[in-house]
């Protein structure tokens, strides 16, 4: 009973460290007045609606959006030919087209924007907003990869020898058997991408600069200027997203499956 009750304790103190920030943060993000103040003096939901209504964070919002939403549908594209192809070609030497896939992510990030900032001023793109869409396409593609193999490994072959032998070339069967049974890796894949792509920060200004603001880039610059509730209102707004999409993923999706249990363990 000592070891239980010591045991809940550590997770109190654990959970109470991790959401304290959360915590001073969302009380400041309702703070009535323009001070990065806590507790809150009096309470107003104007700051979030400064996000939606306000023309220079509403064009970050959107600059965001459409970052997130095009590099995770990239990198999913990139990723899914490559594991493909990794789950068929079973042998040694295909490992390293996995390790070039993960590559960029075992980086530091600091590395990995450094490169991409060399590689778009050499060719004469730096600035360019679907540069930034690239480089975040490739910094995050081993998520999709990761959930991606994860779903090419749950399928039964003998389903593919089936549908084989039954006539059906690999597109046929890539379209028709293994296409719908990945559907949810692949979804999970793009979520993954698309929330870490909307928090980036290093690689995006990097790539782009002061050309595209995002809102973590608009958050940066704002700072040189003061301090308003509204920074901290996109960061609790940005932490909602991410609950909703990853609940979404653990309402609809087999969350332990994703997380690479093994089917033994689901039981």
């Amino acid at each position: 009973m000592s070891a239980r009750l010591l045991k809940g304790t550590a997770f109190l103190v654990v959970a109470l460290f991790l959401i304290g920030p959360l915590v001073v943060v969302a009380g400041v993000s309702i703070n009535e007045k323009q001070a990065l103040t806590f507790p809150p003096q009096g309470f107003s939901l104007a700051w979030y609606g400064q996000i939606f209504t306000d023309p220079g964070w509403r064009a970050a919002l959107i600059a965001s959006l459409t970052l997130a939403a095009s590099s995770a549908a990239l990198a999913v594209l990139i990723a899914l030919p490559l594991a493909w192809f990794l789950w068929r070609r079973i042998a040694p030497w295909a490992n390293v087209f996995q390790l070039l896939g993960v590559a960029p992510f075992i980086l530091p990030p600091v590395i990995t924007a450094l490169g991409f900032l060399t590689f778009w001023a050499t060719v004469g793109a730096y600035g360019q907003p679907w540069t930034a869409a690239i480089s975040h396409a490739i910094f995050f593609v081993t998520l999709p990869l990761v959930t991606l193999s994860l779903g090419f490994n749950s399928i039964d072959r003998s389903l593919v020898e089936a549908a084989s032998t039954m006539g059906a070339d690999d597109r046929t069967v890539l379209r028709t058997v293994v296409l719908p049974l990945i559907l949810p890796y692949l979804v999970s894949g793009f979520a993954f991408a698309f929330v870490l792509s909307l928090n980036e920060y290093i690689v995006a200004y990097m790539t782009v600069g002061f050309t595209m603001e995002t809102l973590p880039i608009k958050i940066f610059n704002a700072l040189r200027y003061g301090y308003t509730p509204t920074m901290a209102s996109v960061s609790i707004f940005f932490v909602a997203l991410a609950a909703i999409i990853f609940g979404l993923i653990a309402r609809f999706g087999n969350l332990r499956k994703l997380l690479g249990a093994m089917s033994g363990d689901e039981k």
